[in-house]
């Protein structure tokens, strides 16, 4: 008996020595965050396990997990209906709200969603859950983007299906089918779907036989640039939960089906030296140095190296190329967007990329509103049903759907 005891406290020890992280104390629900982060990374590791053993890829099987949890939860949508479609050979998940009787033109909203490009979906509950509370909030028509994923494909096919589906959407004969008005249309996403969104967005924009453009796009922690990542926010975030630096800079060598020997390169910026050339016309793009608050910038200082690899761009130029981030677009792209809404975290890797495009467009003339919040984390909006519910996402998601409401 006395040696059972002896185990169980040596388990429950090393249980909270796994799942215990430092977390600033502005975070919400902390405790909560540190169990859901354990969760993924015990995940992920055992995913990782099994890559190892070439049984599978690694994302497939965290996707099959993700997908097999997600069927244990129930979101009721009695008053939106929901249907699956095809917009140019990509599929969408609609939510309609009941028509009425005498109702005018519905606004509409076409949400991509997150998952560093690899994981999740528009039939997860959680973005089910996210696209049918803003399809009632808003009365609008949300028309949630299907798109392929890692190791399927990648990038540009994932820009490709975003780009597709959005085009196809904004034919006037298909707003028509689903009572949508021309003029009050967004284009939104979070995290990688909000990469994919600001960069559908610039496409749009310079297509000349385009009738019909978005009024709005809303921005949710997107992941903007892959030039540089010692911003103060990876500096300050590198270990947060739920996005560390090390697994974006890994999402990135996925999205590009890039070596992963890379990754070490990549993180002290050797693929952005002074000496690679094929970088050095983007380096005034991404000054944090100009475009920061002194809030943000803290003491940090920039990592900059004087020497690094040339070879890394020529393996990988999409590092460089602004379909995938579209933080390094030029001046006379960044003028034609529409009115931008942001949504960052202080608590996240990707603070500095929504920070500094939201002053880049600014900048360029584009009226911004930027929505920051102290106490929130990457990914929190869509952690709203139980048990993964937090009051970041209830904050969050309520502060993004009332922008939509007031400007859409």
């Amino acid at each position: 008996m006395r040696a059972a005891w002896v185990l169980l406290t040596a388990l429950a020890a090393l249980s909270a020595y796994y799942v215990y992280l430092p977390l600033p104390g502005t975070v919400s629900d902390p405790w909560k965050l540190m169990l859901l982060d354990a969760t993924f990374r015990a995940v992920q590791q055992t995913c990782h396990l099994i890559h190892y053993l070439r049984l599978s890829h690694h994302l497939i099987v965290l996707n099959y997990l993700i997908c097999t949890f997600d069927k244990l939860k129930s979101v009721s949508s009695e008053d939106i209906n929901i249907t699956d479609a095809v917009f140019d050979g990509v599929e969408v998940r609609v939510f309609e709200p009941p028509a009425k009787g005498d109702e005018e033109l519905k606004r509409s909203v076409v949400y991509i969603h997150g998952g560093g490009w690899a994981l999740a979906s528009a039939r997860t509950s959680l973005y089910n859950n996210l696209c049918r509370i803003m399809a009632e909030s808003l009365n609008a028509v949300v028309v949630s983007v299907e798109y392929r994923l890692v190791p399927e494909v990648c990038f540009p096919e994932q820009f490709h299906d975003a780009l597709r589906a959005t085009k196809y959407f904004l034919q006037p004969d298909v707003l028509a089918q689903y009572s949508v008005d021309p003029s009050r249309i967004a284009i939104s996403g979070d995290s990688a779907g909000g990469n994919l969104a600001a960069a559908v967005c610039q496409q749009l924009s310079k297509d000349e036989h385009l009738t019909i453009r978005p009024k709005l796009q809303a921005l949710i922690y997107p992941v903007l640039q892959a030039f540089d990542f010692n911003t103060p926010s990876y500096q300050q975030n590198m270990n947060m939960p739920v996005l560390p630096r090390y697994v974006m800079i890994n999402y990135w060598i996925d999205y590009f089906n890039g070596n992963y020997d890379l990754a070490h390169s990549l993180l002290i910026n050797n693929h952005t030296a002074l000496d690679v050339g094929q970088a050095l016309s983007f380096r005034g793009r991404l000054n944090w140095t100009s475009l920061l608050p002194s809030s943000f910038k803290k003491n940090y200082k920039p990592v900059i190296q004087t020497t690094g690899k040339a070879e890394i761009i020529q393996q990988i130029p999409a590092l460089l190329d602004v379909r995938a981030v579209p933080l390094l677009a030029e001046n006379e792209t960044l003028r034609l967007q529409p009115k931008t809404y942001i949504l960052t975290c202080e608590n996240d890797v990707l603070r500095d990329d929504g920070v500094m495009y939201a002053k880049r467009l600014e900048n360029a003339g584009v009226e911004v509103t930027l929505d920051h919040f102290d106490d929130c984390f990457h990914g929190c909006m869509i952690f709203t049903i139980w048990p993964t519910d937090f009051s970041a996402g209830i904050q969050t998601r309520n502060s993004y759907i009332k922008w939509l409401d007031e400007n859409l």
